[in-house]
């Protein structure tokens, strides 16, 4: 069964109880590694100026503390962004999520679902 490594440990600690709850409870049905969690000033304003976000700080769900986002990668990930197989990948861990959230009543948004910005690699909680 898969689990979580360090960098994950350190960066759901960051996030909101219900997110853990959600990430805790998929992976145990999908190998996946949670990047970023609460993300600071700089960061959060580095995100913006390279589009990765639509909004600056401390407008972000990732800027809350705790987060009331969380961003991810599939594991292994080979760090290639360009790579044909990675957006499949990702809806396949944002389907997972999903349904991990459902089962367990916490309501959240994937970004893949989104339909002006897609953000594949991201989960928050819905206000």
């Amino acid at each position: 069964m898969p689990r979580f490594g360090k960098r994950s440990k350190e960066q759901l600690a960051t996030c909101h109880a219900d997110l853990q709850r959600v990430a805790n409870h998929a992976i145990k049905h999908i190998d996946f590694t949670v990047t970023e969690g609460h993300r600071g000033k700089e960061a959060q304003n580095a995100a913006f100026a390279k589009g990765f976000s639509k909004v600056r700080w401390p407008n972000g769900n990732h800027n809350s503390k705790p987060s009331r986002a969380f961003d991810f990668v599939p594991y292994p990930f080979n760090g290639n962004w360009k790579d044909k197989t990675l957006i499949p990948r990702l809806k396949k861990i944002g389907a997972q999520l999903k349904a991990s959230a459902a089962d367990l009543a916490i309501k959240v948004s994937y970004g893949g679902d989104w339909k002006s910005f897609k953000d594949y690699p991201h989960l928050e909680l819905d206000q």
